[in-house]
């Protein structure tokens, strides 16, 4: 079990207000932990580092329940770590969200009637510090809220002064190692912010859009192509067939007139064409298409830009300035002049991405980009998995993970931004290119200019886990702390943020690898299952859910959601039904400190406890065996639900019921009991702590009179185990639960009285009479008591006298009635079911139903025989 480090006593039972409000507790609580130093990590310390680094949010973001659901989970694994001795750093930081940002300032400059370029790029970065200053970091305040144990002196933002330098370091050895070059490629490009964005930053979702079939060439010939955007037609320089496609083997290598312009276009042969699939021949777009640049490539077609930055059409006169969606209607209008257009399908719904940040349709499009490649880094990330180096919880997501690093396209790097880490390169007037690293000088003079781009996000958020310890330098943080043991993140981003920081910490790092273990969790999804998102209306504010029901109960929920890997369903009454659990611990805690429970003093000797008092030690630790492996498999919804029915119905319904009788008796037994209860609380709140710290804190604190269970010890299981008194308990809950079945079949009230005769002699329910007859309410038999039901049960019998509490008679008449009904319902449903005539035509679903309500009839029928049985005969 654990030894009480405090040896102060308890503060008295009447500390504790008769009912648990959150909001008078919670932020006074934790700002109480922050000052007093229970979240830092000192590199100098002797324990054994435990590290997690904290997905950085971004520094524009505000909590969500995505947010809420892992913070819960990455808090519940420090503080358990740090109980259990460990200096354990949970690291904080933001993101500076070069795209979500920038755009947040140009918007405030909008409403001022100014853009970015009214400012310059030195004037409009120093506005967005500014702005970072005044209103970022909204989410760091709500993360106390819900209770984060973070190393708040440790906070570390993306675009501080170590962090830039880690980035600029990192550049420069990769283009140096020829891992980073620039080349014009096929990136995603946004229209409305533009710039480049990652894969990660485009949404697919279905549009109604148009699906057009247009001619090419001339009567035998030509062919049909067919696009959902006709207006990159203008920039085709080729058709591409399959090479064994007999339809088109006459065309193969052959020039066909391109519609609407003064051009003839290749037809080329290319394995990548799916000749089942429409008409088998396909338009090449090279410089608005990845997959048509790849065919560029390999046939060496010219590539032909035809839309500018903004999404607006360059070429062909008639179309030239006008917007890309109207240049698409203009296009299909003049092919259908010239009777190009086979077939026209509207709407014609299909996945199409759009920027995530300001919701416009992503444009693929040609640009001259920087990139990385990827594929020496890329191997070492799979290899630092399969050879056991790095574990990936649960395991059946080590596929996705290897098909991701696996097969990985170069990563472009560059964003067409302001706000960001700009590329550290400089062009000189002959044609010069020189990278710079962070202690070095850039160079100077005439006609030098340093790059415009700014890096991805991700580039930054990719050294998250070394960066933050004060890479480049050999720092102690970084001796002490890295590799970080555990990254804990949703199953969505395994892509691009887990496999950069796995490809950047074992190249930074010398193959020393960024964590031991990722553990990947789910998404949260409303009680339905269905993603939350505005359109759909279920997005909840989890600060609502705090305000109303308290931080424990929406933690609890969440972690009791939580398998492995699994989505995780919340609705609002499953926080209520936790914050039930939270006054229930309470309450339960404050009767029993009215009632003498102790921690004073050690556990007295098995020989002096009672059958009840070794139960709940047995069970407690098993409990405490079983917590434990649930962690150390991150198992958070089975971990939750076994501390919730341990403390719910073993605890507080159960053991602490029997000891009532106990407590009232007095003497050595009673303060026996006592003790054991202290004990079974305080090991019990140290269980709950790390995921409901609050609740747990405040009751601990004042039950043992110790300063904070933040820094209190983990339990340990003691290795005390007595089958015989589980055994015994167990039959007295058998007497208990088949007795209240019967009252409640009765109709009896709960708390009505009724005489009753135990007959327990020879069995080990004997000294457990005085209990019994508390929980059920029974009384002693007394004069004039007649067995009017006897109930044979567990051994023992127990015989109630019924005569002044219920009419036998008018039971037995409502029994009968429903009898009656039941057994009608079954001839029914037995007549059906043996009818051929209607099996033969009645539906399979008909027929299922009707066996249903026969299995519900012969329940109903023996349920209400055996209540008749019980009852006193007539």
């Amino acid at each position: 079990m654990t030894e009480n480090a405090q040896q102060q006593p308890p503060a008295p039972a009447t500390d504790l207000p008769t009912q648990y409000t959150p909001a008078d507790v919670e932020g006074t609580l934790y700002e109480r932990w922050v000052e007093r130093g229970y979240f830092t990590a000192d590199a100098k310390s002797d324990k054994p580092a435990y590290t997690i680094v904290i997905p950085p949010p971004n520094v524009t973001g505000s909590l969500h329940l995505g947010h809420a659901f892992q913070h819960t989970l990455m808090d519940a694994l420090t503080r358990r770590k740090r109980m259990q001795g460990y200096e354990s750093l949970w690291l904080p930081g933001m993101d500076h969200a070069g795209i979500a940002t920038q755009n947040k300032v140009e918007q405030q400059l909008a409403e001022e009637g100014k853009s970015r370029h009214d400012l310059g790029r030195e004037e409009f970065v120093e506005r967005v510090w500014q702005w970072k200053e005044e209103y970022g970091g909204k989410i760091l305040g709500q993360m106390r809220r819900l209770g984060d144990g973070v190393a708040w002196d440790r906070e570390r933002f993306t675009m501080d002064e170590g962090l830039s330098k880690a980035v600029q370091t990192i550049f420069k050895r990769l283009y140096d190692d020829e891992l980073i070059y620039r080349a014009e490629r096929i990136i995603n490009w946004c229209p409305r912010c533009l710039t480049a964005i990652s894969d990660i930053e485009v949404e697919h979702q279905e549009d109604a859009g148009e699906l057009v079939s247009i001619r090419y060439g001339e009567g035998e010939d030509s062919l049909v192509v067919a696009t959902t955007r006709a207006e990159t037609m203008l920039g085709d320089t080729a058709v591409a067939v399959h090479p064994d496609d007999e339809r088109y083997r006459h065309l193969i290598g052959r020039q066909i007139k391109l519609p609407l312009t003064d051009r003839s276009i290749p037809v080329v042969a290319d394995a990548h064409v799916d000749p089942e699939f429409g008409t088998g021949a396909v338009k090449v777009t090279p410089a608005h298409d990845p997959n048509d640049f790849a065919i560029g490539l390999r046939h060496d077609l010219p590539s032909l830009t035809i839309m500018d930055e903004h999404g607006v059409i360059t070429v062909h006169g008639p179309f030239l300035g006008q917007d890309r969606f109207e240049a698409r209607s203009a296009v299909v209008g003049a092919l259908r002049s010239q009777g190009r257009i086979v077939a026209e399908k509207r709407p014609y719904v299909h996945s199409v991405g759009h920027c995530s940040r300001c919701k416009t349709t992503v444009e693929p499009r040609l640009s001259m980009q920087w990139w990385v490649k990827v594929a020496p880094l890329a191997k070492a990330a799979g290899d630092a998995v399969r050879d056991g180096r790095v574990k990936i919880h649960p395991e059946d997501m080590s596929k996705r993970y290897f098909d991701w690093v696996d097969n990985m396209f170069d990563w472009c790097i560059s964003r067409q931004l302001w706000w960001g880490h700009r590329i550290p390169v400089w062009y000189g007037p002959n044609g010069e290119t020189v990278c710079v690293g962070p202690d070095e000088e850039p160079p100077t003079g005439e006609g030098w200019t340093q790059d415009t781009d700014v890096l991805d996000t991700w580039f930054s958020s990719g050294l998250w886990p070394f960066s933050t310890l004060g890479w480049p330098e050999q720092t102690e943080d970084l001796r002490k702390f890295y590799s970080t043991d555990v990254l804990l993140t949703g199953h969505d981003i395994i892509f691009f943020w887990v496999a950069r920081m796995m490809m950047f910490g074992l190249y930074a790092m010398d193959g020393e690898v960024p964590f031991k273990t990722i553990a990947l969790t789910g998404l949260v999804r409303d009680e339905r299952g269905k993603k939350m998102s505005k359109s759909f209306g279920n997005v909840v504010d989890p600060l609502d859910w705090m305000d109303k029901y308290g931080s424990d109960a929406l933690r609890f929920t969440l972690a009791r959601g939580a398998n492995p890997g699994t989505d995780v369903p919340i609705g609002e009454d499953w926080v209520q039904a936790s914050r039930n659990f939270a006054n229930k611990i309470w309450n339960a805690t404050r009767f029993a400190l009215m009632n003498g429970a102790t921690v004073e003093g050690p556990l007295p000797e098995a020989s002096k406890l009672s059958a009840t008092d070794r139960w709940i030690l047995a069970r407690l630790n098993e409990t405490v065996e079983q917590v434990d492996a649930y962690y150390e498999d991150f198992q958070f919804a089975k971990l939750s639900e076994a501390l919730y029915h341990f403390a719910w119905d073993e605890v507080f319904d159960w053991y602490v019921e029997l000891s009532k009788t106990t407590f009232m008796a007095g003497g050595e037994p009673a303060e026996v009991s006592k003790r054991v209860l202290g004990e079974v609380l305080d090991v019990t709140l140290r269980l709950l702590h790390p995921v409901i710290p609050f609740v747990t804190d405040t009751l601990w604190t004042t039950l043992t009179g110790g300063e904070s269970l933040v820094i209190a010890d983990w339990p340990k299981d003691s290795g005390f185990r007595d089958d015989a008194a589980e055994r015994e308990i167990e039959l007295v809950q058998q007497v208990v639960t088949e007795v209240r079945r019967f009252r409640a079949d009765q109709g009896l009230q709960p708390g009505q009285r009724v005489p009753a005769r135990l007959t327990l002699d020879g069995t080990a329910l004997a000294p457990h009479e005085a209990a019994i007859r508390q929980l059920l309410r029974l009384q002693p038999e007394g004069e004039g008591f007649a067995a009017t039901a006897t109930l044979p049960v567990a051994g023992a019998e127990v015989a109630l006298d019924l005569s002044g509490v219920i009419d036998v008679a008018a039971e037995r008449k409502r029994l009968a009635k429903d009898l009656a009904v039941a057994e009608k319902e079954k001839a029914q449903a037995t007549a059906k079911l043996g009818n051929e005539a209607f099996l033969a035509k009645a539906p399979d679903q008909v027929v299922d139903k009707i066996r249903g309500r026969l299995a519900k009839a012969d329940e109903d029928i023996a349920r209400i025989a055996a209540q008749l049985d019980r009852l006193p005969k007539a």
